[in-house]
């Protein structure tokens, strides 16, 4: 883009004409900028499109004092600094925020590194595109890097530091909780996709029939039962004690007085705590004085009416982590301790403590705030201090004699001194109780040793046990604790993925859709497919509509019943929001063509469209396949965005396309001698013949020939065993069973009626060039076009009627999206009368809405008479003519309409001449 001069920047402001942030759209799974989540920013520069960052006095200076980090920004210039460079020599707004985005992001706990800012067709407009983890986080570092920049313009105060805080607590509210946050980082590190399904801790991990659900360090094998049976501390005590477990002895008391009943029966220290809990809450130890037993009993009521009196028992607190009956982690828990410095009081103390970016409420971080509270204050006077006393230098303060790291305790690793049969009654605890993951609090003076030598004691057993203290200790190693529980719910090998299928392109889409999936039903799957006319589960429609976008795709994924998953990915998903997946294991593209879709969004030529449709084989997984129309340049060309194999289809085996994948031992799908081959370098398998495969009608129908290989070659890289392909082709109808409103070859009263959904240009014009096959000579077409196409695009489908049809009505009804009454119909008309061949007449009727124009036609058809019947909306068509037509209306053949020489003649031409083919369907792939 040419640039104009750059005015005088003086007296600019952020306030006089400040950048404003248009729109923003979540990309949330692969899209045309990158193969990850992504945010979309539509920013208005103002008048600052002639102010690059070097003509703006101290701007420069001050970003950079404000984030100094960014001098790692390599940017175009492809080393450290270059970021920087950029801004000395001059660069836009919009690329500044996209670099400050990043950066903001990153220095509050999101490192994210990829950034695009690229102008768009309006002056002074940018799509500005950022990387993100974290949707809500991100965005508001969107908006925090908007309000940073305006400031550096204005050279107004920003304190950079208060602000990276605030968003660092933002996503400390926003994001996992450590503990669920390890198994989800570890499920994704084995390629398992995770999707959080509430604000809180739930996540579902994998897909389909695969996936598996936790929630925090719960499983779905985590049972209601065992689960009840851990919140009742007495009851666990009992049952543990049964199967010859030491725990302390102890039981449920009725009042405060009770308390100190059983106290005095004990004869020692006791704990009280509630006997429903968690989190320590409520819990009090090494009691002695009956005034402490009633305060304890008090405590401990206020969060459970059933209190329990137990022994104290003295050493140290340990917990040791059970999953899947394996003891993977161990720590020691200290209570909260501050040391005195002889200046500072205790509570200022506990607040330096506290300070600690570590230490953090809500369990959001690894270590949670000390607390002065009443159990703290009691504490506190048994040391004869308050929270306002000095201690002396070097004095350890007890705050609570509890270890929970919910009240500020830390934690030590000690998982490679467990004694071996320390770790056979933590495991047995668990099996007692019936937890696959849970948490084993001990009381043991030397975990080295057995708990008998020692007198030791198991004191609790903990469903959805915290995880933090054997992820981040205080002290010690680290355990990834996550991959355990991720392990013990897949097995080795297994990703939790469902096959999955995308199909994109400008026309066959829904038809291979369908096609694939019948394909993979044929094979024993239960699949769940999307497409322009709804959701189908098993064969179950479960909604109906246009549902080819990201959300449909998503419910899919989350059935569990479905074991394969087949997509339809339109443009418009695909811009709005993104796939609705992570990856795929095959991306089919039919076709690029022109005159559909062009001029919305800011998508004008076919290469943009492919650019778009593209992402779905970006997203192929390397174990994957992207199956590309060799006869489209367009298509052809998306082998450099494929990370997995490439196969190639084309009816031509003599595409130049073709024959060079192949001697490169590529693979691909063609037709040979009538067969459709499928070839794995110069190995040949015979599939189906055209005259056995109802879709094609013996190969007279090009473009479903086309739809057939691109099936067939999704379904073979699927895993579909190919004898079950070979009977799936041959079963899939060519009427309203197989595909509604592709090709339908109807029979009404010795009429063919061809229905079909073709709303563009190039779909037009496959289906005319079918029609010349027939040998009709009386030809009308129902037809009409959506309303947000060009006008240009709507005047070339009236060029391509005039020429197959003497005959047109033209209506207006489920799609006019936004034109004016009569406006399509003009169009249309105009390119009817242009295209209309010297010494031809062509009938241009205006025939109202769908159903008016089709029984104007259809009442009214006999012999010989052929209607090209486009479907405005395929519920609407097939219903309509089950209740005009009935019994009349029937399935039809093209040889049908054709006489036995046509019929010779056809399938000559549909088998391509070629060498001999390989072994039959079965063998030799």
């Amino acid at each position: 883009m040419t640039r104009p001069a750059h005015a005088s920047a003086a007296g600019l402001t952020s306030t006089t004409n400040s950048m404003e942030i248009l729109s923003v759209k979540v990309l949330r799974g692969p899209n045309q900028w990158a193969s990850f989540p992504c945010l979309e920013a539509w920013v208005d520069l103002g008048r600052l499109e002639d102010f690059p960052s070097h003509t703006l006095p101290g701007f420069n200076e001050r970003v950079m004092s404000w984030l100094p980090t960014m001098i790692e920004h390599r940017c175009s210039i492809g080393e450290r600094g270059g970021f920087f460079e950029r801004l000395r020599t001059g660069t836009w707004m919009g690329h500044v925020l996209e670099h400050v985005t990043l950066e903001l992001q990153t220095l509050a706990g999101t490192p994210v590194g990829y950034g695009r800012a690229r102008e768009a067709k309006t002056r002074g407009v940018y799509k500005v595109v950022v990387a993100y983890k974290e949707e809500k986080f991100a965005i508001e570092c969107l908006h925090a890097a908007h309000r940073l920049i305006l400031a550096a313009i204005d050279d107004a105060a920003c304190d950079v530091t208060a602000e990276i805080k605030r968003l660092r607590q933002i996503l400390l509210d926003v994001q996992l909780g450590p503990s669920t946050r390890s198994i989800v980082e570890a499920a994704i590190a084995r390629g398992i996709p995770a999707q959080r399904l509430t604000e809180g801790s739930l996540v579902r991990l994998g897909q389909g029939a695969r996936q598996r659900r936790i929630c925090a360090a719960e499983t779905d094998r985590t049972g209601a039962v065992a689960e009840t049976i851990a919140q009742d501390k007495e009851l666990t005590r009992t049952l543990l004690a049964e199967s010859g477990i030491p725990v302390p002895e102890g039981r449920p008391v009725t009042d405060a007085a009770d308390a100190w009943a059983v106290a005095e029966e004990i004869g020692g220290p006791v704990v009280v705590k509630p006997r429903y809990g968690n989190q320590g809450r409520g819990v009090s130890v090494n009691l002695a004085t009956r005034e402490e037993v009633e305060k304890a009993w008090i405590l401990a009521n206020e969060v459970d009416s059933s209190v329990v009196v137990e022994r104290f028992v003295t050493g140290g607190d340990h917990r040791i982590l059970v999953v899947a009956g394996r003891m993977v982690a161990a720590a020691r828990r200290h209570p909260p301790i501050v040391v005195g410095d002889g200046a500072h009081t205790v509570r200022q103390l506990v607040d330096g403590v506290n300070e600690d970016p570590r230490r953090c409420g809500d369990h959001a971080t690894s270590l949670s705030p000390m607390v002065i509270d009443e159990v703290a204050v009691a504490v506190l006077r048994e040391q004869g201090l308050t929270e306002q006393s000095v201690p002396e230098a070097g004095r350890g303060v007890l705050l609570r004699r509890n270890a929970n790291l919910s009240t500020g305790g830390s934690a030590e690793d000690v998982t490679d001194l467990v004694h071996p049969d320390v770790a056979a009654r933590a495991i047995e605890a668990a099996r007692v109780v019936g937890l696959d993951v849970a948490g084993i609090d001990l009381v043991v003076d030397d975990v080295t040793k057995s708990l008998e030598s020692q007198r030791g004691v198991v004191i609790e057993v903990n469903a959805a046990p915290g995880l933090r203290m054997h992820l981040e200790p205080t002290v010690g190693t680290p355990r990834n604790v996550g991959a355990a529980i991720v392990d013990s719910l897949f097995g080795p090998g297994d990703d939790g993925r469902v096959p999955t299928a995308s199909v994109t392109g400008t026309n066959g889409k829904t038809t291979v859709v369908r096609l694939i999936s019948h394909l993979a039903t044929a094979g024993g799957a239960t699949v769940g497919m999307t497409c322009t006319e709804g959701v189908w589960v098993g064969g179950r429609q479960i909604d109906a509509g246009d549902c080819s976008g990201p959300r449909s795709a998503r419910r899919v994924l989350a059935n569990p019943a479905v074991s394969t998953a087949v997509f339809e990915a339109a443009r418009g998903g695909i811009l709005r929001e993104g796939c609705g997946f992570d990856c795929c294991d095959v991306a089919v593209v039919t076709n690029i063509a022109a005159g559909d879709h062009l001029g919305i969004a800011e998508i004008d030529t076919p290469e943009q469209i492919a650019w778009v449709k593209g992402a779905i084989v970006a997203a192929v997984r390397p174990s994957g396949a992207a199956v590309l129309n060799a006869a489209d340049p367009l298509v052809v060309a998306m082998k450099k965005w494929c990370k997995g194999q490439v196969v190639y289809f084309d009816a031509d085996p003599a595409n130049p396309v073709i024959v060079e994948h192949l001697a490169q031992g590529g693979l691909a799908a063609t037709v040979r001698d009538g067969w459709i081959v499928l070839c794995d370098g110069p190995r040949e398998t015979r599939l189906a013949h055209l005259d056995r495969v109802p879709l094609v009608h013996r190969g007279l129908v090009d473009f479903q020939v086309e739809n057939v290989l691109a099936g067939a070659a999704a379904a073979w890289r699927l895993g579909v065993p190919l004898e079950l392909v070979r009977l799936g082709l041959e079963s899939f109808s060519s009427g309203s069973a197989g595909s509604p409103g592709r090709f339908n070859l109807l029979g009404l009263q010795g009429a063919a009626i061809v229905v079909d959904y073709g709303h563009n240009v190039p779909s037009l014009e496959r289906i005319c060039g079918t029609l010349t096959k027939f040998p009709h000579a009386r030809r009308t077409a129902v037809y009409s076009a959506a309303g947000d196409r060009r006008d240009e695009d709507l005047i070339a489908q009236g060029r391509i009627l005039a020429g197959a049809f003497e005959r047109v009505v033209i209506y207006e009804d489920a799609y006019v999206r936004g034109r004016q009454p009569g406006e399509i119909t003009r169009l249309i008309s105009q390119g009817i009368r242009e295209g209309t061949p010297a010494g031809r007449t062509v009938g241009i009727e205006s025939g109202g809405d769908w159903a008016t124009s089709a029984a104007r036609v259809l009442d009214a058809v006999g012999d010989g008479d052929l209607v090209l019947l486009q479907a405005d909306t395929i519920e609407q068509t097939t219903a309509w003519l089950t209740a005009r037509y009935g019994g009349r209306l029937k399935e039809a053949a093209c040889e049908e309409f054709q006489g036995p020489t046509a019929v010779k003649a056809a399938a000559a031409q549909a088998a391509l001449p070629g060498a001999a083919t390989g072994p039959t369907a079965g063998g030799g792939v």
